[in-house]
């Protein structure tokens, strides 16, 4: 474990000491625990390295089709309606 000295403002304090009362916490630095690891569960998820192979393969097939707008998109799919 790192032990911090960290300077923060009066609203920071607060969120902390909201935080520490929502879960019960026994000081700040659980708090602050819980943010970072609600900033990891939040962050956009890697993609896995099956999906990115995938992926790759299908861009170099010859049934890949880049739409350069929605209604080209649209165009191809329902025949030019």
């Amino acid at each position: 474990m790192v032990q911090a000295l960290v300077t923060i403002d009066n609203n920071t304090n607060r969120v902390l000491n909201v935080i520490k009362a929502k879960f019960d916490l026994k000081d700040k630095g659980q708090a602050i625990k819980v943010l970072a690891d609600q900033y990891v569960n939040t962050k956009e998820p890697e993609l896995r390295p099956e999906y990115i192979a995938k992926m790759k393969k299908l861009l170099k097939s010859k049934d890949y089709v880049k739409f350069d707008s929605v209604g080209g998109m649209r165009k191809h799919f329902e025949g030019g309606k």
